[in-house]
């Protein structure tokens, strides 16, 4: 397996938590993450906004500010992506 960034691996699961609400679980399978690397991403994004918890469901959703720093990524990675293709 190739190493992945911070970014990459937030992004994952950013990406993840954007589809209604996920629990741990499957977005510890969806990352490829032990469940100490979870709980540490997992505490970053709440506190950093990127990443919300809803405590009734037991589900992690991506905020607004989560969603615009996955538009950002995507961009980048495209960007990087097709200066790579044409060099």
């Amino acid at each position: 397996m190739k190493y992945r960034s911070r970014t990459e691996i937030i992004a994952l699961i950013l990406e993840t938590a954007n589809s209604g609400g996920v629990n741990k679980t499957k977005i510890m399978y969806k990352a490829l993450l032990s469940y100490p690397q979870l709980k540490e991403y997992l505490s970053a994004l709440i506190e950093n906004g990127l990443l919300d918890y809803q405590e009734a469901m037991q589900v992690y959703k991506t905020t607004d500010k989560g969603n615009r720093f996955l538009h950002v990524y995507n961009q980048l990675s495209e960007l990087i992506t097709t200066k790579i293709k044409r060099a």
